[in-house]
């Protein structure tokens, strides 16, 4: 049995131990607080430096400012460039003015968008250098002072006494300051390089030392360790996520789950860099957003709950090693989380997964989703409208798309060619558009409508190519797809059940808008379409009030049709609309001008609620009801077809057309003043002209007039505007009937 001598420990035994960590940490200290120090001396020898190394360049700056300056006066240049330089003169003496001020008693300095505190210098040849430079600057700057108020030039002596001289011995100060701080900036950089040296090769030896003294506890826990790392392993192993370590640089561990291999389609990944592994397989902008996301991830001041949302790598599509969409490319889910060691942030670690088939079958069903309400709508319209409606629908949308078809076929690559392809196809998209939102039918609306930003845009860009018209072959080819769909779905209904019609009064609350619009017009030649503008003709009521026998002949149909679309315009538009359409029940419409009939009618209605109806406070204000009324008579004498469409609204307003003449840059101010009202009504039918800044579903787009004098013109008809300002405006439109 061992004595109770040999059991106990001696307390010597830590007393070398104890002492080396005291010394240790004292040196470290030393160590830590000297570099401290050093690191901030070195920072405001930093921001002196930079301040008189400014001023070392300003000064010269300056004083080839002022010699620019005196040149000018003496060559006598306009008084607008001598202000320049003179500015340019004052704001640079100030900006030097403050660089000595700041050298002579401290303050911020700014190096590279950062703001360092500059502390006066105590040395004394620095204190010197600061004294000189102050002492030549004050009478440089008074010198200044008078010789800018002075307006006159100085000769060269002069100049040169004045200025000459004293730049020279600032700049002379200015560098050997910097010459001295720099000195002494690189002394303690010096000084600090070798502490770290010496704390470097401390810390060393301090190794080396207890290094031999934990090697025998090390042994015994190597085996604990080993078995521990065999359990981690076995999990990398057997996982099906992804498992990898990254550290600041990207840089991926070498321990990652057997898994991470097959998901990202690399044998190689460890010590690779994150970056270099997804470039070429996400894009760029992908690519830049995670560096700067996991860049924040290690930046402790960011709350990582934070930052999660903004995961640029949350189901993301992987590219083959190509880089193109392939079969295999595939859905992942990266999650990033911080590790930590001692409190602070040492590696990300990241969980990926594959989640291809639940964003596939996520896309799937957001695709039916939307293909059953786009179905829906259709269902809806087909419905609730006239079958004979729906069918013109169907046919008008093919003949548009097939007039749209054959113009961009047309040869004809001039840019007068292409501009007139450009209002043509502007016009059966426009006329489209109108129909379906006539019907509701907002899928076809929002494909024509990105279809007219497209237009417009070419319409603005100057030149065209043939190349241009492309990205509309895509709209097309949606909107004949569409137009497919809701025959088919017409197809599956039973339509011989009998639709019931009801008149209609657009009635809704209202909103101030009484800004009369444009329409555009390609063609010049619009005396030919626009005949006798400003009559006087009240030849017709405008008073018709009544209800309507909706079942006297097959055209009845349109009459509930219109009726709707007025009072959608009236609602989007925020004002009071009644139509009147009592002629519409009792003609006949030729069966060659029903689709112009019915494209220029849209079009009326829509100028007539959106440019003629003031909003109900106007109106009220005026001495007018609050609800506006526009009435669309058609007659049929077997020679001639004539539509007439009244409103009793604003009129135009010629005074503005001139406006926007002017604003537009076609005619100056002079010119559009000698316009009579002939000439503006052809400006007002003429392509690219609006006097509405902003367009919506309802117009601003100029294209509406242009689409009715095209008809107009394509069936040799005429055209009668007749318009009373604050009163009236009527459009009478005569058509062959045979």
């Amino acid at each position: 049995m061992p004595s109770r001598s040999n059991l106990d420990i001696p307390k010597s035994r830590y007393t070398a131990i104890i002492v080396s960590v005291v010394i240790f940490l004292l040196l470290t200290s030393g160590v830590l607080i000297t570099s401290i120090y050093n690191s901030l001396k070195i920072r405001d020898l930093r921001a002196g430096t930079a301040l008189s190394a400014n001023l070392r360049s300003d000064i010269p700056r300056l004083t080839q400012e002022i010699y620019l300056l005196n040149t000018m006066r003496e060559q006598k240049q306009l008084a607008a460039e001598l202000a320049i330089q003179t500015t340019k003169v004052n704001k640079l003496a100030e900006s030097i003015d403050a660089e000595v001020k700041t050298l002579v008693d401290g303050g911020k300095v700014n190096i590279r968008d950062e703001e360092d505190v500059y502390k006066p210098s105590q040395k004394a040849d620095q204190l010197e250098y600061v004294q000189k430079t102050s002492t030549l600057w004050a009478p440089y700057k008074a010198a200044l002072g008078r010789f800018v108020i002075a307006d006159t030039s100085l000769n060269a002596s002069a100049l040169e006494n004045e200025f000459g001289d004293a730049s020279q011995g600032i700049y002379n100060n200015a560098t050997g300051l910097t010459d001295s701080l720099s000195g002494e900036n690189g002394q303690r950089a010096s000084f600090l390089r070798n502490l770290q040296v010496f704390g470097i090769s401390f810390a060393i030896i301090y190794f080396i030392v207890f290094v031999l003294y934990f090697v025998r506890r090390l042994k015994a826990s190597d085996e604990e360790l080993i078995s521990a790392r065999r359990e981690t392993q076995e999990i990398m192993e057997t996982v099906s996520t992804g498992l990898f370590l990254l550290d600041k640089d990207l840089n991926i561990g070498q321990q990652y789950s057997t898994a991470l291999t097959k998901i990202i389609g690399s044998d190689r990944l460890g010590g690779e860099n994150f970056a270099s592994v997804l470039r070429g397989r996400i894009s760029d902008k992908d690519l830049n957003t995670t560096r700067q996301f996991i860049e924040q991830l290690y930046n402790p001041r960011v709350k990582e709950k934070l930052v999660e949302s903004l995961n640029p790598l949350h189901k993301v599509m992987l590219h083959d090693t190509s880089g193109a969409q392939a079969s295999d490319s595939r859905y992942l889910d990266f999650k990033f989380s911080r590790v930590y060691e001692n409190k602070e942030i040492a590696r990300i670690l990241v969980n990926v997964s594959d989640v291809s088939d639940a964003v596939y079958l996520e896309q799937r069903l957001e695709k039916e989703s939307a293909q059953n309400d786009m179905q829906i709508e259709m269902l809806t319209t087909i419905l609730n409208v006239n079958p004979k409606i729906i069918n013109e629908f169907i046919t008008n949308t093919k003949l548009h798309i097939d007039k749209m078809n054959n113009v961009l076929k047309n040869p004809g690559s001039s840019q007068y060619e292409l501009e007139g392809k450009l209002s043509a196809i502007y016009r059966e998209m426009h006329s489209l558009k109108g129909e379906a939102s006539a019907l509701k039918l907002h899928s076809f609306t929002t494909i024509a409508s990105d279809a007219e930003d497209k237009l417009n845009a070419l319409q603005n860009q100057g030149k065209l190519g043939g190349n241009d018209f492309l990205p509309l072959a895509v709209n097309l080819d949606e909107l004949l797809s569409l137009s497919n769909t809701i025959e088919t779905l017409g197809q599956r209904i039973n339509q011989a059940a009998p639709t019931s019609i009801s008149n209609v009064k657009a009635t809704t609350a209202p909103v101030d808008r009484n800004e009369w619009d444009d329409f555009n017009i390609t063609d010049s030649s619009v005396n030919s379409a626009v005949d006798n503008a400003v009559s006087a003709d009240n030849g017709w009521d405008s008073g018709f009030n009544s209800n309507i026998d909706v079942e006297d002949n097959s055209d009845s149909h349109l009459l509930p049709y219109y009726q709707d679309f007025a009072a959608q315009i009236a609602a989007r538009q925020g004002k009071q609309v009644e139509l009147n359409m009592t002629s519409l029940a009792h003609v006949e419409i030729p069966v060659h001008l029903k689709k112009a009939v019915k494209d220029i009618s849209i079009q009326l209605l829509r100028n007539a609620v959106v440019h003629g109806i003031e909003d109900a406070n106007t109106r009220t204000a005026a001495g007018k009801p609050a609800t506006g009324v526009i009435a669309l008579q058609m007659k049929n004498d077997g020679q001639n077809f004539t539509m007439t469409l009244e409103d009793d609204g604003q009129g135009i307003n010629f005074d503005g057309i001139r406006d926007k003449l002017v604003a537009m840059g076609r005619f100056d101010a002079a010119a559009a003043r000698n316009l009579d009202r002939n000439e503006l009504l052809k400006q007002l039918f003429s392509s690219g002209f609006s006097t509405r800044d902003v367009a919506d579903e309802d117009g601003g787009r100029g294209v509406g007039l242009d689409i009715i004098k095209a008809q107009v013109k394509e069936y040799d008809g005429k055209l009668n505007v007749n318009s009373e300002f604050g009163k009236m405006t009527r459009f009478v439109i005569t058509l062959p009937a045979a």
